[in-house]
């Protein structure tokens, strides 16, 4: 009885480890900002496509886990105490308030509340953290994560190469804390303790005198 051969293990699971690459590649760098969308619709985009990606490659961010939260929580605290006392020391103000303001049209509140915790943490930690590094490993997930700002940097103008070197050394934090805990929570937590203060800080520095 004449069949096609069965196929290996081994290039199942690589076939499915470089889609599990690719799909994100694609989305951010080449599919997403064609849609030209606001923000508002990206972060709508990158949590639905977030969410269907990990129900595709069996995603297991735990967000519930008490590791994850505990870790996360710690490492949150201590980079938000670092802003602090970044703000405390005027010439560490003054660099703050002369950072150019990257605001994306919508308020404060909005971009703190929302679109740092939905559209950028959320997402890329259930794309990164929750699904690719169990499939894909810490140091190859953290060279996908910084060739995924690839299109962010080109639409602020920013470095492309020193972009991607910086986002591929958070991406390997980000791994360690996930294979700490068996988290997501915990990069997730530092994730957005870096965003979130990245984009008050500076708007506090200018508003104190001196």
């Amino acid at each position: 009885m004449s069949g096609s051969p069965p196929q290996c293990p081994h290039a199942v699971s690589v076939g499915r480890a470089l889609l599990a690459v690719a799909a994100p590649l694609v989305w951010h760098n080449a599919v997403l900002p064609r849609l030209a969308l606001d923000i508002r619709g990206r972060t709508a985009a990158n949590v639905a496509f977030a969410t269907g990606y990990a129900r595709v490659f069996a995603g297991e961010p735990r967000w519930g886990a008490a590791a994850g939260w505990r870790l996360g929580l710690g490492a949150a605290a201590a980079v938000l105490a670092g802003y602090g006392a970044a703000l405390a020391l005027p010439p560490a103000r003054r660099a703050l308030a002369a950072t150019p303001d990257r605001s994306p049209g919508v308020s404060l509140p909005e971009w703190v509340g929302a679109h740092i915790p939905l559209g950028t943490v959320y997402s890329e930690e259930l794309i990164f953290r929750g699904t690719l590094d169990p499939i894909a490993g810490t140091p190859l997930t953290a060279l996908t994560f910084g060739l995924w700002h690839i299109a962010p940097a080109r639409a602020a103008g920013d470095p492309i190469l020193p972009t991607i070197a910086v986002t591929t050394a958070a991406g390997l934090i980000f791994g360690a804390l996930r294979r700490r805990t068996g988290s997501a929570t915990a990069p997730a937590l530092l994730h957005y303790a870096l965003n979130a203060g990245g984009a008050v800080t500076p708007r506090l520095a200018r508003s104190r005198p001196g």
